[in-house]
């Protein structure tokens, strides 16, 4: 039952899951999933997977523009700086140890709030601030976590590596090589994405006058659940389902008969191929043979291969399917394969908290009541 403009019941218009509805205007990003075009700020995401690293795009995102070199060199030395987590927050992580790595990494940013100067300003620039340290911390927290559950000292970050070197030395101990530039290309294609449901639970929570540290934590929240951030690593358990190239026709034949989903086609949004799909592939390729493990490049080209006949029909590959075989070569256990997201998309959630302070109004939809009718009350002792 809905109530129609004139007070009198009415028929709603239900777009469940909010499917194709615009709740606002975004200067973030753009997508359309129809020509598989995306674009950070006005700047596609091919130029920025091919030419820019992490640190240039997350200040392109945070503050809308190219950074020259002198702003990138500030930009990159806050990151630097804001890499060490206080030593409660450490504490908080020894706590909870055996947790999964997404449930510490919420309570570890929702715990940082009671730390941060600046948590309750949520001017633009302080919020952008906080989305700067908070970029660097939530690597810091997932790496420290990792070392704490297996009965290691965490690494004290570099003050000198990269964003993605950085990430890789502190989760294994080694300063990386050549394999950085891949992570770094990653977080790259995970920054920033529209109105998912990542963003779009930051921007609810940001709605309410909630701090940047709440609508993160929240993102995260919503980020764990594997309709949003699992498929990477549901990719991978499916490679090693299938073992052998030679196999990937036979795993989707049977799926598909059993109507099951094979994990890393289609998306909610895209009808041809995921734009940042492409800049994941070459490099699980060449990674793959530098290991000396190219058959898991393989396998996924079979099953691609496999799923041809369905692409007519807009099920393609996602930038999930090559990224699950990118962390595995890169020895990142399958459980942080969800909280890698995290890392490269804290400054798309910050950007979007930003401009739901702009032009604040608390979203707050309607759902159509179709329950029974008013009922008479009926006092307990005369209840059946």
């Amino acid at each position: 039952m809905a109530i129609a403009e004139d007070g009198q019941p009415g028929q709603a218009s239900i777009r469940r899951g909010l499917n194709g509805v615009y709740f606002d205007r975004t200067r973030t990003s753009f997508i359309d999933g129809k020509a598989g075009t995306l674009l950070y700020r006005g700047y596609s995401i091919h130029d920025l997977a091919q030419h820019s690293t992490f640190e240039e795009t997350a200040y392109l995102v945070l503050r809308g523009s190219l950074p020259s070199e002198t702003q990138l060199r500030a930009f990159d030395q806050e990151l630097k700086e804001a890499r060490p987590i206080p030593d409660v927050i450490v504490r908080i992580i020894e706590a909870i140890p055996e947790a999964h790595p997404m449930d510490v990494l919420r309570t570890a940013v929702s715990a940082l709030a009671a730390l941060d100067p600046e948590a309750d300003d949520n001017s633009a620039e302080a919020t952008i601030r906080k989305g700067t340290r908070l970029t660097s911390q939530v690597a810091t927290i997932a790496t420290t976590h990792q070392a704490i559950r297996r009965r290691r000292a965490p690494v004290t970050p570099s003050k000198h590596l990269s964003h993605a070197a950085n990430f890789l030395y502190m989760l294994h101990g080694t300063e990386p090589g050549d394999e950085a530039r891949l992570l770094d290309r990653d977080f790259i294609l995970h920054a920033e994405h529209g109105a998912n449901a990542s963003a779009f639970t930051a921007r609810v929570i940001a709605s309410t006058e909630a701090n940047l540290h709440a609508a993160v934590a929240g993102a995260i929240a919503a980020l764990s659940g594997p309709s949003h951030g699992g498929a990477a690593e549901n990719v991978m358990n499916m490679a090693l389902e299938i073992g052998e190239p030679e196999k990937a026709e036979a795993y989707v034949r049977t799926a598909r008969a059993e109507k099951r989903p094979v994990t890393g086609f289609g998306h909610r949004v895209y009808r041809v191929e995921d734009p940042r799909a492409r800049h994941l592939r070459e490099g699980v390729r060449r990674l793959g043979q530098l290991r000396g493990e190219p058959k898991w490049f393989a396998i996924l080209e079979a099953v691609v291969e496999a799923m041809a006949p369905y692409a007519r029909h807009g099920v393609h590959v996602n930038v999930d399917f090559y990224a699950g075989a990118l962390y595995y070569l890169l020895g990142i256990p399958t459980d942080l394969f969800v909280p890698i997201f995290a890392v490269g998309r804290v400054p798309g959630w910050a950007a979007q908290v930003v401009e739901q302070f702009e032009n604040n109004i608390l979203i707050r939809p309607l759902a159509e009541y179709v329950g029974p009718p008013q009922l008479p009350y009926i006092p307990l002792n005369r209840r059946g």
